[in-house]
């Protein structure tokens, strides 16, 4: 095989189901690696809720958006095929962005290897950002106490399912929000949350209420969506929100309104905002904390796994309708 594929952005989205008509696939002849660098053979490409505002033509946010005509920005695990960086062999499994694309080629920078005995799935699922976020999420921002209650939005989803069961393991109280009674069930039954609420039951005001009888301390927000003033009015005095995706709102024209200041004042609650890219700096002291529960088995998950490059461009609106049932990754 002398050519590879690579599938670049080419529309923003709007109000239509992210799909094929937003990208264009295309055939480019292999390169080889020069002075200083490594081409990376993909074989694993995750799909996660970032990329829809990577997609977007804001230019004023934590990182730039995907130019058009340009690779769609993505995350990977690959093997390094050519090498001529010092810091890399030929046969050394890595992990990194590598866009939608069968091969990458890269400096070194922002790559990692994986240690050995870790496979793709985990990986991506677990040591990549899903996990990275949670553990800077939950910790760093959060700043868990035993015998506090959290709650977490988008509790089935890649970060939000670490998340509770990091909470679990440090001795919290965890309720989960999720979009089906299949995943309440996964949450309770296998990661061991607390409790669960299905936001597209009914009367989720009650619902909360009585999962929460302490109030909320950490409120951990993935998705956004109307449970979220429901949350807020359950904070406890001192209570901490961490706002790490809103993915409800990312391709809405009218963004919900947020939480009244008011009540920010008389509970003196903390609100922050974080992304990754912020952190990466910190990836290895991030992993050195993360490492020790995936080896005392304290982190479960589960992967939905598309099929060939071309399946991102309509797999990716999975993770707008909740589509998907575990870390979404694209199998090369």
């Amino acid at each position: 095989m002398t050519h590879y594929t690579e599938i670049l952005l080419t529309q923003r989205p709007d109000d239509k189901p992210i799909g094929p008509q937003l990208f264009e696939v295309v055939q480019k002849a292999i390169p080889s690696a020069g002075p200083g660098q490594v081409l990376v053979k993909q074989t694993h490409m995750s799909l996660d809720p970032a990329m829809i505002g990577w997609m977007s033509p804001n230019t004023d946010s934590y990182i730039p958006p995907v130019a058009l005509g340009s690779v769609m920005r993505s995350s990977g695990f690959g093997e390094v095929v050519e090498s001529n960086h010092p810091d890399f062999a030929v046969g050394d499994r890595v992990m990194g962005m590598m866009g939608w694309t069968e091969y990458s080629l890269n400096n070194g920078q922002g790559l990692n290897k994986v240690q050995p005995g870790v496979d793709a799935e985990t990986a991506l699922s677990v040591f990549a950002l899903p996990g990275l976020t949670a553990i800077q999420g939950l910790f760093n921002v959060g700043k868990p106490k035993a015998g506090e209650t959290l709650v977490v939005t988008g509790a089935a989803g890649s970060v939000g399912s670490i998340v509770g069961q990091l909470a679990k393991a440090e001795g919290l109280r965890v309720i989960g929000v999720v979009g089906s009674d299949e995943k309440a069930d996964w949450i309770l039954e296998e990661l061991g949350f607390d409790g669960a609420i299905n936001y597209k039951s009914g009367n989720l005001e009650e619902q909360l209420r009585e999962l929460t009888p302490d109030g909320v301390d950490i409120f951990f927000e993935n998705t956004g969506g109307p449970i979220q003033q429901h949350i807020f009015n359950r904070m406890n005095s001192f209570g901490r929100i961490v706002v790490c995706g809103m993915i409800a709102d990312y391709v809405s024209a009218s963004p919900a309104p947020g939480p009244s200041w008011i009540r920010v004042i008389q509970k003196r609650i903390t609100i922050q905002g974080f992304t990754m890219p912020d952190h990466f700096g910190d990836v290895p002291a991030l992993l050195a904390k993360l490492t020790p529960y995936v080896m005392q088995g304290k982190i479960q998950y589960r992967t939905h796994m598309l099929e060939g490059l071309e399946s991102a461009m309509s797999g990716l609106n999975l993770l707008l309708s909740g589509g998907n049932r575990g870390k979404l990754i694209v199998k090369l």
